[in-house]
């Protein structure tokens, strides 16, 4: 690591991040910013990327692999403090910002911290803003997102800046590409939730390709859990295993998503972030609705779009193309309204003179033994603590209980999950992950 005093005159900017989608994110987003030296730390928790998964991450970025750190949670703050980086990008889930803002707190001389999501945020959510409140600037990635955290935030009564970005990973087809034949799936582990959705959704992948023998059918997957491999969000029935007994030509890939497009004729997804890469290199896409549209789905920001479609129009490949209003508002805004990086550049200048106070994250409601379950429900086997282990007996029951009251007693009403019409979620997720993967029914509250 090199000294502040061998550093080009540019930004320090460093990625915490730990996994999957985030790192992609994450790696994508600090690559776009001009005149910087960047560096991505992968903090250790049950969700960090494998080595291939990391390198799928960093494609088409100028991010080389020796910028890349590996580093257990304990040793973040003292890291941070021999680099004394000019910015720090949170980048994971909610409860992984919390604790890694918990340790920027510690730091004497503090950068400035953006946070983020990696990829559409349309149902803009309560958790994902609370969690990220004490960051300087949370960036955004389309009007209609910036309109819905905003409004999110004066509900809440939460004071956030947001930076307007597009998304940093959805780039034009390279021009020398030429168009596949490929009917890419891009498969999600939440999406459709119900294990008989999945079930008639990959009914539907096989009928597309016994349709037509001739042409592949793709299903990308994100990880390869037989290799160790875990994703952002925890995948109880997968695709994987959902089609063992499958055509010869539907298989599966675990390409970078924009490798896979180069080969495709069109996309399919409920709600995948990849059809903003897909449209952006001039893929058309269908937008599965044969499961409902509805928050829980994530995919009401499609609606009006004209790229909604059928299992029908799916086994018959109608692909098709976004109208371009749709587009200005979802993530294709002119990119010279992507304020971003001015507004980070602002808030340095304002740290370095003294005139940006401190964010900084309050202590749990619930005193040490909250905070010590907030640490083992990120870091799980990371942290080795009595108090740790001590908390997962007396929290899980509790998470439990609440996760249960709110699935059966959610609220309902304008700006809730039962809202289809706003674009934003007052009241908390009624579903969680398990965080602690090998703790199957330990979950986090939160989003």
């Amino acid at each position: 690591m090199s000294g502040r005093g061998d550093r080009p005159a540019r930004f320090r900017v460093v990625a915490i991040a730990d996994a999957d989608s985030f790192v992609k994110w994450a790696a994508a987003l600090i690559d776009t910013a001009p005149d910087v030296h960047p560096h991505l730390l992968l903090v250790r928790t049950p969700l960090t990327v494998s080595i291939a998964q990391e390198r799928a991450a960093l494609s088409g970025t100028a991010i080389r692999p020796d910028a890349v750190t590996r580093i257990a949670h304990e040793e973040i703050a003292s890291w941070l403090s021999h680099d004394r980086p000019d910015v720090v990008v949170l980048a994971g889930r909610g409860p992984f910002v919390r604790l890694v803002m918990r340790e920027i707190d510690r730091l004497a001389r503090r950068p400035v911290v953006v946070t983020g999501m990696p990829g559409m945020s349309i149902p803009a959510q309560r958790g994902a803003l609370l969690y990220r409140r004490e960051s300087d600037l949370m960036v955004v990635h389309s009007r209609r997102e910036l309109r819905a955290f905003s409004d999110l935030a004066d509900r809440l009564g939460v004071g956030l800046r947001f930076g307007l970005a597009t998304l940093p990973f959805a780039k034009p087809r390279p021009a020398e590409a030429s168009t596949g034949d490929d009917l890419v799936f891009a498969a999600q582990a939440i999406v459709p939730r119900d294990p008989a959705d999945r079930l008639a959704l990959a009914g539907i992948l096989r009928s597309a390709a016994a349709a037509d023998p001739s042409r592949r059918v793709v299903v990308k997957l994100r990880s390869r859990p037989d290799q160790g491999e875990s994703e952002t969000h925890f995948e109880r029935t997968a695709f994987a295993d959902l089609l063992q007994s499958r055509p010869e030509n539907l298989v599966f890939s675990h390409d970078p998503m924009a490798t896979a497009l180069q080969r495709a004729e069109g996309l399919v997804t409920v709600s995948s972030t990849a059809a903003i890469e897909a449209i952006a290199m001039g893929v058309p896409v269908i937008a599965l609705d044969t499961f409902g549209v509805s928050k829980e789905h994530l995919n009401t920001v499609f609606t009006g779009s004209g790229v909604q479609g059928s299992a029908a129009d799916v086994i018959a490949r109608r692909f098709r193309h976004p109208n371009e209003r749709w587009k200005l508002d979802n993530y294709f805004h002119d990119p010279a309204e992507s304020t971003w990086w001015i507004d980070v550049r602002e808030l340095v200048a304002m740290r370095r003179r003294g005139d940006l106070p401190a964010r900084r994250v309050p202590p749990p409601r619930g005193g040490a033994l909250h905070r010590a379950w907030q640490r083992k429900a990120v870091l799980g086997d990371e942290d080795r603590s009595v108090a740790g282990a001590v908390a997962l007996m007396v929290g899980a029951p509790l998470v439990w209980t609440i996760l249960t009251v709110r699935r059966i007693f959610g609220a309902r009403g304008a700006g809730t999950w039962s809202d289809p019409a706003s674009d934003i979620t007052v009241t908390p997720a009624r579903y969680q992950d398990p965080i602690v993967r090998r703790m199957p029914r330990v979950a986090v509250v939160g989003d």
